[in-house]
């Protein structure tokens, strides 16, 4: 049905953000600082060394004229709180980081089902025949536990799989055409090639139909040679104003490669790229958001990374006329525990946590849901990641349970046999 919603930027804050410490205050915490979760609310640590309740460190206080309470950890997205819809309470199945990656990304917990990013290019194709509809930024620290199935194709033809971008030099390994003197005397012989190394695939394409791999792989050859000249410039950011690349924190140490994606996400769905997902976080403990030990300075780390840069985003968005057009999700795998860890962190909490989002579409200065008062558990509206999924299909112009694709023997979909629209947060 009709959308006005063309294009979705999902932040990805891979490793577990701190609900409590974050987006989520809960004051009971500094009152019962200390004591154990005993009977129904006892929990088993999925890494051990359980303490006691922990305040958060950081301040929360209320922001714009909704009054929403954002802590100090955000500074800069706080000023935004009337334009974002926060979903506090979520739950997922899982609180190993892949399973509950997959379904995050997926909707199911096991690898091998399409993400999000591949159910929408099959749903809406693309506007841009010289990008990828999706694309993928992760850290420069590595890439989430699960890998490539995050933003894979799973059972659909692989051209619907995420394409992973670099933000510095060329955006793709070898993108640039070498072994001539010129540009164009480089493209001209690659064009050569091609066009014989496509005759010699279409003739076994021929003698072989379903082989959905070989189709993808003559598309994107082809993709790839347009891409020669289109992608570098989507990804130039010399071409924007100083003001704008300091907006994103470019001129600053510890923002700067979390901001060169974020500016780089704007520039690709101003070019018509439907899906465009940046991991913050990769590799294990510190150098994701999982806080296992360390609280204050995991958290103080990444937020201070991404905090300037997504606020930029949110304000860039509406500066260009591409709010309306535009969804942004705010999202992790699961949330983490309100008892300590180790002393100094926190594990893993899939019984709870908060999501936000942002764009057209979005009614902004919206809470939805609640968690306990100690932030454990979901309590009030709960929400699944089914009704997530369902939500962002909504707003990209889909009945989530008729965007399907038949594999198995069944009419498989993003949300499984469940989920329904979060409505209190549409606009």
């Amino acid at each position: 049905f009709p959308s006005k919603i063309k294009n979705v930027i999902s932040i990805f804050c891979y490793g577990g953000v701190s609900h409590i410490d974050t987006f989520d205050p809960k004051p009971a915490l500094f009152k019962h600082a200390g004591e154990a979760l005993t009977g129904d609310r006892a929990v088993k640590p999925s890494q051990g060394h359980p303490g006691g309740l922990m305040p958060s460190p950081w301040e929360f206080k209320k922001h714009g004229q909704s009054g929403m309470e954002v802590s100090s950890l955000f500074p800069h997205v706080a000023k935004h709180v009337d334009d974002i819809a926060f979903i506090r309470s979520m739950y997922s199945l899982s609180n190993d980081h892949a399973p509950a990656l997959y379904q995050m990304n997926t909707g199911f917990i096991l690898p091998g089902h399409p993400s999000m990013g591949s159910w929408l290019t099959y749903g809406l194709g693309t506007e841009n025949q010289n990008l990828p509809a999706f694309i993928v930024f992760t850290d420069w620290r590595g890439g989430p536990i699960g890998g490539a199935p995050n933003w894979g194709n799973g059972f659909m033809p692989a051209a619907y799989q995420g394409t992973q971008f670099r933000s510095t030099g060329d955006p793709i390994v070898d993108l640039t055409p070498r072994g001539a003197p010129t540009f164009d005397a480089a493209r001209d012989r690659q064009r050569k090639w091609l066009d014989l190394l496509g005759k010699l695939n279409e003739e076994h394409l021929a003698k072989y139909p379903d082989e959905s791999e070989l189709s993808a792989r003559i598309g994107a050859y082809e993709l790839a040679f347009r891409m020669q000249v289109a992608a570098p410039d989507a990804t130039d950011l010399t071409k924007e104003s100083e003001a704008t690349r300091r907006s994103y924190g470019l001129d600053q140490k510890q923002t700067e490669y979390f901001g060169r994606q974020a500016l780089m996400a704007r520039r690709l769905i101003e070019r018509g790229v439907r899906y465009v997902q940046i991991f913050s976080g990769g590799g294990n403990f510190t150098e994701s958001w999982d806080a296992h030990f360390s609280l204050r300075e995991n958290h103080e780390m990444h937020c201070g990374e991404t905090d300037q840069p997504t606020a930029a985003l949110l304000s860039d968005l509406k500066a260009r006329g591409l709010w309306d057009s535009t969804l942004v999700i705010w999202h992790g795998e699961f949330g983490r525990l309100p008892i300590t860890q180790r002393g100094d962190g926190r594990d893993h909490n899939p019984y709870g946590f908060t999501v936000w989002l942002a764009g057209g579409g979005i009614k902004g200065g919206t809470v939805v849901g609640s968690t306990d008062e100690f932030g454990l558990r979901a309590e009030e509206n709960k929400k699944s990641v089914n009704d997530l999924h369902a939500t962002i299909l909504h707003l990209m112009g889909f009945d989530h349970t008729r965007l399907t694709y038949y594999h198995n023997g069944r009419q498989m979909r993003l949300t499984d046999v469940s989920g329904e629209v979060i409505r209190p947060i549409l606009a």
